[in-house]
């Protein structure tokens, strides 16, 4: 069993900043349970072009307010708390924060809390390697 909380986390390799957002990761790939799970703050007044093509995302906005854009289509949705939106066709989008904006992400793979943006918006596919314990008697 695995208990961990935000204050736990708070200001470690697992809580990671950019400019325009805060992602506090609880769940990584390294705890082998097939997804990880996130705590992300987006910033008012910010825009975020992501494209997970080598992810999928669900989210659930717990507080703020944002405007999603589907990249791809140019299809908009008002996000607000109890608003779940998921990725599951690696879709382009952009995100803009109307107030911070805090939710509650899983993705699939997991994610190794090692990954950053590229050029594209895209994490990079990264895989933990396997480690094997040796059991003495």
């Amino acid at each position: 069993m695995i208990v961990r909380s935000l204050a736990d986390i708070t200001e470690t390799d697992r809580d990671v900043k950019a400019a325009t957002w805060r992602s506090k990761r609880l769940v990584l790939a390294k705890e082998k349970v097939g997804f990880s799970l996130h705590e992300t703050v987006m910033y008012a007044g910010t825009e975020t072009h992501m494209w997970y093509a080598n992810h999928i995302e669900a989210v659930l906005c717990i507080d703020g307010e944002a405007e999603l854009t589907n990249a791809e289509t140019g299809e908009k949705h008002h996000i607000v708390p109890g608003t779940m939106y998921l990725l599951d066709g690696h879709e382009h989008h952009i995100m803009r924060p109307i107030t911070d904006i805090r939710t509650i992400c899983v993705f699939n793979p997991p994610v190794t809390g090692r990954e950053v943006h590229d050029d594209n918006g895209v994490y990079p596919l990264i895989v933990e390697e396997e480690t094997t314990q040796e059991v003495s008697a």
